[in-house]
């Protein structure tokens, strides 16, 4: 019968593909599914299936298979639905109250009584949500009851993401499963809501520290590591779909606002007093939904608005009436004052305040949705999400030496900048019920992103002054904010098409999304004017001019006059990039019997780099040099060939390889991500289910790390992409059970292993295999380079950076969960997660010379050598409660109490040297 169906199969999807281009199906609805039978468990055919939503006028019907089955799919989360049942000769069923989760298959299972027998009660059993079919690998489903129910301190989604067992708050946003956090996707109304490019975070609205929507305006969240669903895909982390309220026939709505300041801040730590740095946020918003036209056309709005100061630093110079207490930096007021009258009076630059003053952060956040039932067949959604975000920021506190604020570094305003984010995201999609076996699900998603840095500065060089060798005070303009501009344009299609036929499920889809970049990106634009080891008195002395050669290669008035020169000239450099992705993919669902389901598929991906400006590269792919450099530094290289190393520490040869070449992208090599999972539910009455499941999930990575090549070929070092790079990639197995005792406690136990088949990482193309010792009397014998190690860029040496790929790398987890729903009300849940990570590098930076240059590495650079990862705990444990108190007439009035709480150890830490001990550069 199934080899019957597939010529007419593939000729749908053919015509379906017409229409489509892009991203992965991510989840957006719910679906009812089931079994009808007879008392005396015969299968009742033909039978007919009511599924009504009467507040959102939602109406499906459906007839059962011949074997007593129905699906019903594409419906909108929550409830409450009514489920009625009839068939001729047996009296009708009915069930109410039903609330629908996202993503998974609801279960309900009808025993129909015939006409001619006596009344009997109705048998109808419907699963916990837990126990759900749907279910295979490690998932958390985030109801819109427990998003009301469970405190929140950041009033953000991430709070919930922690309910998660594997879940751990990192530097970079929420990492799952030990693995980096930019390896996650998420998904708003089914739209891909990452930060594409990946800078700073990896959600809109990370780099100005916004929620790119308002909680008020979720209504459910999932979050799967290991789903065995081959239309879920763009993660190696987890996947973290979010759907938003819609409007019902009753109007209803929110008013909210949330104030804190310091005077709500905690004062010790460990018992030892703080001082509190000026704190003011308010947060306010509103939500209103209801129908245009009852039954017919809904409208659902969200506004919300931030406001939020704090002060720059909690420290401040060192004078003579504050030595000693504990916001003291070692900076004297004195040289701060020095340096700025300098600058002023010699060079008529401004640094502005050193403290006392503040940081601003605003946001503007905005949902428009609309549901639209056009008939009994389709159901169209349309999805506006609107974000507009700045915020104030100090220069970088450790990129190009540690520039604080700190004890030992304090840094002038005018150092600082803004950050504006703004994003538009268009989402639309129909659903199409088309009979009771065929079933079709149509998205296409516009986001525009735009970012910008505005500098507090005036075109100005960057000026580090250094005391005993470290960082004493910075000045000047920010390095990495000179016309930094990024604009994203983010398109999406994806088609799902599925056919019930019998015990089978199959779905057939198709995907394409691509992303557009256009990035501004000049590093120390304006010059560097770096006074290492000199003392301030020297500098306060001194006139730091082109005559004082104690000042070195840089002298400050040649670097002023460079920078308002090419500050006059506004003609930055733009680079442009395109990277897309077309994807195909086949699943059956097969219920091979009442107890046990097997879903395979395969699903094929294929990268592509449609569209790069290059800039003309120094270098042949040989090494050897091309032309002289004019653009940067006022410095020149000299007129050096490269020496090449490949990643055995090989020489490479004349002629041989395109290693450095900047103006090609990668080939694009095509990925398979076949998948198998099962569910078994072994008393075969949803209180001990297996499940589990084992292959291969494809994901993204921030593009900034192939955008690297084209913003920057030459700033003191080269970027380049292997021309045989592939994207991220692991194969994921996991076990699970999920068991409910007698007394209602359900418990879930998960392990599941990843190892990496395509991880990244960061090698120096010029460096060859170090023969050198590090012993001197004292040393432990670790290899070191010599000069004859490596090659030369004319001006620095080791410095050829290749984004490359390695398959070492494994993550382990296990996690044991307890919940509890009581009929008082009253909810509970523990969890206890155990995490083993190791990689080859964890890339914790968005410029391929920091990747390299943070990843701790013994003898040979370029080795990929197992370390843990600087993603996840080993140990971490959770725990949740929430009690419902009702009261008044007819209990018109509740009050919740709430609690969460977690704790963690096993946090990453290393001992590394500093400074250049292995002399790799």
């Amino acid at each position: 019968m199934i080899k019957s169906l597939l010529p007419k199969v593939v000729a749908c999807f053919t015509a379906i593909l017409f229409i489509i281009a892009n991203t992965s199906g991510q989840v957006t609805t719910a679906t009812i599914a089931g079994v009808v039978k007879s008392v005396d468990l015969k299968p009742v055919g033909g039978a007919t299936v009511i599924v009504a939503y009467p507040d959102a006028g939602i109406k499906q019907t459906v007839a059962t298979l011949s074997d007593g089955r129905f699906t019903v799919p594409n419906l909108r989360v929550g409830g409450p639905y009514t489920v009625t049942v009839t068939s001729i000769g047996f009296r009708p069923s009915i069930l109410d109250n039903i609330f629908l989760d996202l993503g998974l298959n609801n279960t309900l299972n009808f025993s129909l009584t015939e006409t001619t027998k006596e009344l009997s009660a109705v048998i109808v059993t419907a699963s916990s949500k837990i126990f759900d079919d749907r279910r295979t690998g490690a998932s958390t489903n985030i109801s819109n009851k427990l998003l009301r129910a469970l405190p929140t301190i950041s009033r953000s989604a991430d709070d919930y993401l922690r309910l998660t067992p594997s879940a751990s708050a990192t530097y970079n946003g929420i990492s799952f499963a030990g693995r980096n956090g930019q390896y996650n996707n998420f998904s708003l109304d089914g739209a891909v809501f990452n930060n594409p490019f990946g800078l700073d975070a990896p959600t809109p609205g990370g780099q100005t520290g916004a929620q790119p929507i308002s909680l008020d305006a979720i209504d459910q969240i999932q979050v799967n590591i290991a789903p065995y669903d081959v239309t879920q895909a763009g993660f190696t982390g987890a996947g973290v779909n979010t759907v938003t309220k819609s409007g019902t026939n009753k109007t209803s709505g929110t008013v909210y606002a949330f104030y804190r300041n310091k005077g709500l801040t905690g004062k010790t730590v460990d018992g030892t007093k703080q001082e509190i740095s000026a704190l003011s946020q308010l947060q306010a918003g509103f939500t209103l939904g209801g129908a245009f036209k009852k039954n017919k056309l809904y409208y659902f709005i969200s506004f919300e608005t931030e406001q939020r100061k704090d002060s720059a630093s909690s420290y401040v110079a060192q004078n003579a009436g504050n030595v000693g207490n504990s916001n003291t930096s070692r900076v004297l007021e004195s040289d701060l004052l020095a340096v700025s009258n300098i600058l002023r009076t010699k060079f008529g630059y401004e640094t502005g305040p050193y403290q006392d003053f503040t940081l601003k952060q605003t946001n503007y956040k905005w949902l428009y949705k609309m549901d639209w039932n056009i008939n009994s067949v389709h159901k169209l959604s349309f999805t506006y999400n609107g974000l507009e975000a700045s915020k104030d920021k100090p220069a970088h506190p450790s990129a190009i030496y540690s520039r604080g604020p700190d004890y030992s570094t304090l840094q002038f305003r005018n150092s600082g900048y803004q950050i504006t984010n703004k994003l538009h995201s268009f989402s639309t999609e129909l659903k199409s019920n088309f009979s009771s076996s065929a079933a079709n699900k149509l998205r296409l998603v516009y986001t525009s992103f735009r970012d910008r840095r505005n500098p507090f500065s005036t075109p100005f060089p960057v000026v580090n002054i250094s005391k005993y060798g470290t960082s004493y005070i910075i000045a000047g303009h920010e390095p990495f904010s000179i016309n930094n501009v990024l604009n994203q344009d983010a398109f999406q299609a994806t088609n799902d098409f599925t056919l019930y036929k019998k015990n089978h499920t199959i779905t057939l889809g198709g995907s394409y999304e691509s992303f557009k970049f256009a990035n501004s990106f000049n590093l120390q634009g304006y010059g560097p004017s770096v006074f290492n080891n000199i003392d301030i008195q020297t500098f306060k002395d001194s006139v730091p001019v082109s005559g004082n050669v104690v000042f070195g290669a840089y002298p400050l008035d040649v670097d002023v006059n460079y920078a308002k020169k090419r500050a006059a000239a506004d003609q930055w450099t733009y680079y442009y990039l395109t990277v897309a992705q077309l994807s195909f993919y086949a699943q059956d669902e097969w219920q091979v019997n009442n107890r046990f389901k097997l879903t395979y598929g395969l699903r094929v991906d294929k990268p592509l780099y449609l569209n790069a400006s290059f800039r003309d590269p120094n270098f042949n792919g040989d090494g050897t040099f091309k032309g002289s450099y004019s653009e940067g530094s006022p410095t020149l290289p000299n007129n050096t060939d490269l020496v090449l190393y490949n990643e055995d520490g090989r020489r490479v040869k004349n002629g041989v390889g395109q290693e450095i070449d900047n103006t090609r992208l990668p080939s694009g090599k095509v990925l398979f991500s076949p998948r198998v999972g099962f569910h078994y539910d072994v008393n075969n009455n949803k209180t001990f289910q297996l499940r589990g499941g084992s292959g291969l999930f494809t994901g993204r990575f921030p593009f900034v790390w192939v955008g690297n090549q084209l913003a920057n070929p030459y700033a003191g070092f080269y970027n380049v992409t292997a021309q045989n790079f592939r994207w991220p990639q692991i194969w994921r197995t996991n076990i699970g059970t999920d068991f409910r005792i007698p007394a209602g406690t359900v418990f879930t136990v998960d392990v599941a292993y990843s190892k990496d088949v395509h991880a990244q990482m960061v090698r120096n193309y010029n460096l060859g295999t170090p023969t050198g010792t590090l012993n001197a009397g004292t040393g432990d014998n670790r290899k070191i380079y010599l000069p004859t190690d490596k090659g030369t860029d004319g001006r620095n040496t080791a410095q050829t950076y290749v984004f490359s790929n390695t398959n070492k790398g494994y993550q382990f987890t296990a996690s044991l969960q307890a919940q509890h729903n009581f009929r008082s009300g009253l909810y509970l849940m523990g969890a206890y997660n155990y995490l083993i990570s190791k990689d080859a590098s964890s890339i914790s930076a968005e410029i391929s010379s920091d990747a390299f240059d943070r990843n701790p590495i013994l003898n040979n650079a370029n080795e990929a050598r197992l370390t843990p990862s600087l993603y996840g705990n080993t140990h971490r444990f959770i725990v949740a409660a929430s009690k419902k108190f009702e009261y008044g007439k007819n209990n018109f009035r509740a009050t919740t109490i709430s609690l969460f709480a977690s704790t963690n150890s096993g946090n990453r830490y290393g001992y590394t040297y500093g400074g250049d001990i292995n002399n790799d550069g």
